[in-house]
């Protein structure tokens, strides 16, 4: 138990905290190379568990690709039929 002032010690391994801490501080690409890392060297069960939601927490969502893409068409079709039109 702590004493009185200090605060316990997060659990998880020193990298896993690592990772998160680069995360917090705005380093998305660098936790999660350091949370790709980690897993590849055979992890504690709970290390590989924060590891694995720091990887499903920063990655992209499938939708906004979707998204992307039917942008993407809108504004070809837009400058399809501007060219039909003035040229």
């Amino acid at each position: 138990m702590a004493k009185g002032g200090q605060t316990p010690e997060p659990p998880g391994a020193p990298e896993v905290r690592a990772a998160w801490a680069l995360k917090e501080a705005g380093d998305v690409a660098g936790a999660r190379r350091q949370a790709e890392r980690l897993l590849a060297s055979n992890p504690a069960p709970q290390d590989r568990a924060q590891a694995e939601e720091l990887l499903r927490r920063t990655s992209t969502p499938r939708a906004l690709y979707g998204f992307a893409a039917l942008g993407a068409a809108v504004f070809v079709v837009l400058l399809l039929l501007a060219l039909k039109r003035y040229a």
